[in-house]
């Protein structure tokens, strides 16, 4: 049976081949081909893959990046399209699940929301499901360095609290929005905001929300 993270992952490779290697995308500073390295290396090199959180990996994670930037943009839609090795982790279907449904579904969104003429995908009941449940578990990592309180609320009134504090915001939407919003893509997310106005402002405008 196909997985949510194996679906995300093909779209998320036609997305990248349709749009070629020099479109925008809602990654601050990276085009296509940087967002598809960023995801090979991810899955085929753990050894580099930390310096995403680890500063000390940092720069061999930059030279990585280049290596397979330099590579056929078509090698690296490829390789995103057929999966990690053998020996990776991400190549056992619970763990793939686990630690890339979230993934490919925000850098599917990151390629489809930079271009001019996009519109809202209709998810299914069960994926959104799943997202709220990936949410409810992340979201107080996600909001953990924001300058005002933040509740994460859905339609049927559902709740999650990304961050303790006043004024409190409160974002209403679908999981899928919500999880854009909470992954730092405010601009793109479809979500009503409540509170003060300046405390609205400030979430919109800060960098701290996401990984």
């Amino acid at each position: 049976m196909s997985t949510f993270a194996k679906r995300e992952r093909l779209l998320l490779a036609d997305l990248l081949e349709t749009a070629g290697p020099d479109a925008p995308t809602l990654c601050e500073g990276w085009r296509t081909r940087d967002l598809a390295a960023h995801v090979v290396v991810r899955e085929r090199r753990p050894d580099a893959a930390g310096g995403t959180l680890i500063k000390q990996l940092a720069s061999r994670l930059d030279r990585v990046m280049d290596e397979y930037g330099a590579k056929p943009y078509e090698e690296l839609i490829q390789l995103i399209r057929t999966g990690p090795p053998r020996f990776s982790p991400f190549s056992l279907k619970q763990i793939d699940e686990a630690a890339n449904t979230v993934e490919f579904y925000v850098h599917a969104e990151d390629v489809r929301r930079a271009q001019p003429d996009w519109t809202p995908r209709e998810l299914d009941p069960v994926f959104q499901d799943t997202l709220w449940s990936r949410l409810e578990r992340t979201a107080r990592l996600m909001g953990r360095g924001i300058p005002t309180g933040l509740v994460l609320r859905r339609p049927n009134g559902q709740t999650a609290v990304a961050h303790r504090g006043t004024p409190v915001v409160t974002a209403t939407g679908e999981p899928s929005e919500l999880l854009l919003f909470a992954y730092g893509r405010q601009s793109a997310a479809k979500v009503e905001l409540e509170g003060e106005k300046e405390a609205i402002a400030q979430l919109h405008e800060t960098k701290r929300l996401g990984i």
